[in-house]
């Protein structure tokens, strides 16, 4: 029996969004369909799949849950959350421009700076957290806004309503992206703000146990999906049968994740805001955050991130870092494990160094991605590990 999951809540679209019982067995959970050609009856005759880059049931089906998280009419998949991002920036012209949070992942500005700037597309890097800078960037050949709220490494909110109201008033041709990795769909949903698209690097929340690499895009225009699903095909960025199944199965607990990433991400926030030793916090739950207002007016709760300056030199740092025994010292971040990531050295080592020292990531800068575990192990692994740095 077919039903209709999109008016339901998000608990519930995100068990049961894509998933439709074999019908030879009964079997509830789908089979891997782990095969790159299909038989056809005859020449272009076929029931509906010809060519696994081009479609796939499991990815169907995995799609069809990704729409269903984002409440988004379309969503497709990428083999990364790069090639996702990839995809948006193909869709454009050359001498296009491009509006960009001015600390995007660093993988992210690499992708722009890097190799697509080469291509006579102009991008802009501007803190969002004001307005008035997108404002100013906004001219004819405008096309794309690239928006990541919160950012990473450092957190900042931008108002997803107000820019994209801006920017569709400046021109109807421009399209907003959001990269709403951070707070996953379960706590933010871009479209229902304005945004065109929502961009994901699903390695991250949607995994949720650091054992995939995948990227996804969800939107309700079906141009957009045209030209996207295009993308999909002819670049072949797509992720395997295998892949597919592992995020599906993930998208089912995602809600039970975020709930508790978000209780312990509280904990580990009242200990660093009160510890002598924090010489400045990255946290929109923060009232003293400049983000603050905006976070809570368009989303619903928190992930598992948060950025902190300590006081030390990077002696200490490194010290406090190899005394934590929950936390592991490691790039990405959203998996059910705590990790802690040393952003200048890290994940942002690619940032130009002037852009770095701009933006104040420095080395004393930690960005801490808090998992699932009991809140009050990692608050007292932080704590002794601080003691003996």
């Amino acid at each position: 029996m077919s039903v209709d999951y999109s008016s339901m809540k998000d608990a519930t679209r995100a068990v049961h969004a894509g998933l439709v019982s074999e019908p030879v067995t009964g079997a509830v959970i789908p089979p891997i369909f782990q095969t790159s050609t299909y038989e056809q009856k005859s020449p272009g005759k076929h029931s509906g799949f010809d060519y696994s880059r081009g479609t796939n049931p499991t990815r169907d089906a995995y799609e069809k849950a990704l729409a269903g998280i984002e409440k988004a009419k379309f969503g497709i998949s990428y083999s990364s959350g790069l090639a996702a991002i990839q995809a948006v920036i193909q869709t454009l012209e050359p001498q296009s421009e491009v509006i960009v949070s001015d600390d995007v992942y660093g993988g992210t500005g690499r992708l722009f700076r890097k190799l697509f700037a080469k291509y006579g597309i102009t991008f802009h890097f501007v803190d969002m957290n004001d307005i008035e800078n997108v404002k100013t960037k906004l001219n004819d050949k405008t096309k794309l806004i690239w928006i990541e709220t919160p950012t990473n490494p450092l957190l900042k909110v931008a108002d997803i309503k107000k820019i994209s109201t801006v920017s569709k008033a400046h021109s109807s041709d421009i399209i907003v992206v959001v990269d709403n990795t951070f707070c996953s769909p379960i706590y933010q949903k871009p479209l229902e703000l304005g945004a065109d698209i929502s961009a994901h690097s699903t390695t991250k929340y949607i995994s949720g146990h650091s054992d995939v690499i995948g990227g996804a895009l969800m939107m309700d225009r079906d141009d957009l999906h045209e030209k996207l699903k295009f993308v999909q095909f002819a670049a072949g960025s797509v992720p395997s049968p295998f892949e597919c199944f592992l995020l599906h199965r993930s998208i089912r607990t995602l809600h039970l994740r975020m709930e508790r990433h978000h209780v312990n991400v509280l904990k580990v926030y009242k200990f660093l805001k009160n510890h002598k030793k924090t010489k400045q916090l990255y946290f929109p739950g923060d009232p003293d955050h400049p983000g603050h207002k905006a976070y809570m007016s368009q989303t619903s709760g928190f992930s598992g991130m948060i950025s902190v300056k300590l006081d030390m030199t990077f002696d200490e740092l490194s010290n406090f870092l190899s005394h934590l025994k929950v936390f592991k010292l490691a790039e990405s971040l959203g998996g059910v494990e705590s990790l802690v990531n040393h952003p200048e050295q890290m994940t942002h080592a690619s940032v130009p160094e002037d852009h770095r020292k701009l933006l104040g990531i420095d080395y004393s800068l930690l960005r801490f991605s808090v998992g699932v575990e009991d809140g009050d192990d990692l608050v007292d692994d932080l704590s002794q590990a601080i003691d003996k740095a």
